[in-house]
């Protein structure tokens, strides 16, 4: 060994990796609810809560997903009056353009401020027979345009007896992602199926069994990536149980069905760092 190469028993350690911090996302799905009237009357409400108590936008993410008729209204809102809540779709087309009678494409979603796009939810899945097939063809078309597919995946009352919980997600997240482009931002939203509007959420300690079994397979998927995916939890989310979701280490936001419908429930489910306690 030459003199001037130094022994590498010597070389001081390589300084250990910085936490990646994920800026917690909480997501109103409204559902085929509100007709746009009702939608701006709702995003007015809740920005005023969220301003009454100085909502720090950069530290909680607030985005609304409204149906598709609504979009256009609630674009111009946050537009006109420079409202820092995010927008979000329901769903997207898995094609660009073309004779698909009913379909949206992801690229008029995005002439829309459109950020967010859900793709896999449960209801898409059992009431329209989407697959996994669908469901990689929708999240690389939203990728492809330029916006965020938020992967739904979840386990019914029948996979979680047979299966157990993390089975079917790990499986659902896999199919979904295999077709977007390594570089490609997406978020994980985990809904229990057999919690969705039941008013029996899974518990953190479930959640969080679940979320790190996603984090741990997205790392053997896309390596660092999986540090800085944002991985939610859905499923009868309320301002009473949210903070016990969110004090989990690796579940990073809420999906929020039905309490999203409420402007003073969703701007107490926001404000769930005021309510998380430290052991």
């Amino acid at each position: 060994m030459s003199q001037n190469t130094p022994d590498t028993e010597q070389q001081p350690a390589e300084a250990p990796a910085q936490p990646v911090s994920r800026v917690p996302l909480i997501a109103g799905n409204w559902k085929m609810n509100l007709d746009h009237l009702q939608a701006i009357a709702l995003v007015q409400k809740l920005a005023w809560s969220l301003k009454d108590v100085k909502h720090d936008y950069s530290s909680v993410e607030v985005a609304v997903f409204p149906p598709f008729t609504d979009l256009r209204s609630v674009q111009t809102l946050l537009a006109a009056d420079k409202l820092s809540i995010g927008l979000g779709a329901q769903d997207a087309s898995p094609h660009a353009a073309g004779a698909y009678t009913g379909d949206i494409s992801a690229q008029f979603l995005s002439k829309l401020d459109v950020k967010y796009v859900l793709v896999g939810h449960s209801e898409r899945r059992h009431g329209h027979g989407e697959g996994d097939d669908i469901v990689k063809a929708k999240a690389s078309a939203i990728a492809g345009s330029g916006l965020v597919p938020m992967i739904c995946v979840g386990e019914t009352a029948e996979d979680l007896e047979t299966q157990g919980a993390a089975a079917v997600p790990l499986a659902q997240l896999e199919a979904a992602i295999s077709g977007l482009p390594d570089e490609a931002e997406f978020i994980v939203a985990y809904e229990p199926v057999w919690a969705i509007g039941s008013g029996e959420p899974a518990t953190a300690a479930q959640a969080e069994d679940v979320c790190a079994a996603l984090r741990r397979r997205l790392s053997e998927l896309r390596g660092d990536v999986a540090a800085s995916t944002r991985i939610l939890y859905g499923g009868s989310v309320t301002s009473q149980n949210v903070a016990g979701f969110l004090s989990q280490q690796n579940i990073d936001g809420a999906l929020v069905g039905g309490a999203s419908l409420d402007s003073q429930e969703f701007s107490r489910i926001v404000q769930f760092e005021k309510h998380v306690t430290t052991a």
